[in-house]
């Protein structure tokens, strides 16, 4: 008697899976297979932007003999550095528009999502597997691409043109893009749920986008405690605060009553003399923040944009959970 061995289906909706990418993993994979790519790919490109310019940085220096020597006024990064400088800082916006707004939305519209969830899958395990998917794109993306600038940065901030302060170093490195991104792509996600349609959820997220970073630049000094530096009028700013990012500056007396630095900008030298006299001004006075504090501002900044991504995470699956989709 002979007998013949069963074999697993290779086609259609009986095919059995065997890997590391099964069930509703592998759907989301599949589904969202074109963001996956495109992700992966500008996370490859942007990598091989900074190695390749770092090390053509590198050489220019290596050639003109720094650290040793001064640095020559001729020696500039270019508009590639400038370049890549507004492709990192847009990167969460772009996660957040192509990735986050249409994640869930285009489920709705499509009316994939109800046929999802009535079938054998769970609402909250499958909105589980959606956000997994955002949030690992957005994560690895920030992770990869912060690190490697950093990595340039540190050693040669010396030679950037921007200082650790602006948003071309601060929120391109350590921990604030990849929260940065994370938070954009909950906020593209969120507003997705709400509005239904993919088109109007990309465009109001950008929209929302730029209005962060705009709010973001104006409160990111306020992540650390600034300081006063007090020295003679006529003095030069001591050399222990020449790496200093200043915020502000006045003129002051001996009593501590300050004055906008051009209180005594006037005309002619002796009319300035005689303001500065009748004043009693003796002191600059600068008020600063030191680049030891970064670390702590760039985690203290992060905390808050984590604790805002995780906010409007509760609330979508609460939404997602409670209401129809």
């Amino acid at each position: 008697m002979t007998t013949t061995a069963p074999t697993a289906p290779t086609t259609g909706a009986g095919t059995v899976r065997r890997g590391p990418l099964r069930g509703l993993t592998w759907l989301m994979v599949r589904q969202h297979r074109a963001t996956l790519y495109s992700v992966l790919a500008l996370v490859v490109l942007g990598s091989a932007a900074i190695l390749y310019l770092r090390a053509g940085m590198i050489d220019k220096l290596d050639a003109a003999g720094w650290p040793e020597k001064d640095l020559p006024a001729s020696l500039q990064l270019g508009q590639r550095y400038t370049y890549l400088m507004m492709a990192l800082g847009f990167l969460p916006v772009l996660l957040g528009v192509f990735v986050g707004a249409p994640l869930i939305a285009s489920d709705q519209e499509q009316g994939t999502a109800q046929l999802v969830t009535t079938q054998s899958v769970a609402r909250r395990r499958w909105l589980i597997a959606k956000l997994t998917l955002g949030y690992t794109l957005a994560l690895v993306a920030g992770l990869v691409l912060s690190a490697l600038f950093t990595w340039w940065w540190k050693p040669y901030r010396s030679v950037f043109p921007a200082t650790w302060l602006e948003a071309s170093v601060f929120d391109n490195t350590g921990p604030v893009l990849p929260a940065f991104c994370l938070f954009l792509t909950a906020v593209g996600i969120t507003i997705g749920v709400l509005l239904r349609r993919v088109m109007f959820s990309m465009s109001v997220t950008l929209a929302f986008s730029v209005v962060a970073n705009v709010v973001w630049g104006r409160f990111r000094n306020s992540f650390g405690t600034s300081h006063l530096l007090t020295y003679p009028l006529n003095g030069d700013l001591p050399a222990r605060y020449q790496d200093v990012q200043q915020l502000d500056n006045w003129v002051g007396t001996a009593d501590g009553t300050l004055y906008g630095w051009g209180t005594c900008a006037k005309a002619t030298e002796a009319a300035q003399n005689a303001c500065i006299k009748e004043k009693g001004i003796v002191n600059n006075v600068v008020e600063y923040l030191e680049y030891d504090q970064m670390n702590a501002m760039q985690w203290t900044g992060a905390g808050i944009l984590l604790a805002a991504t995780a906010l409007l995470t509760v609330f979508v699956v609460w939404r997602v959970s409670r209401r129809p989709l």
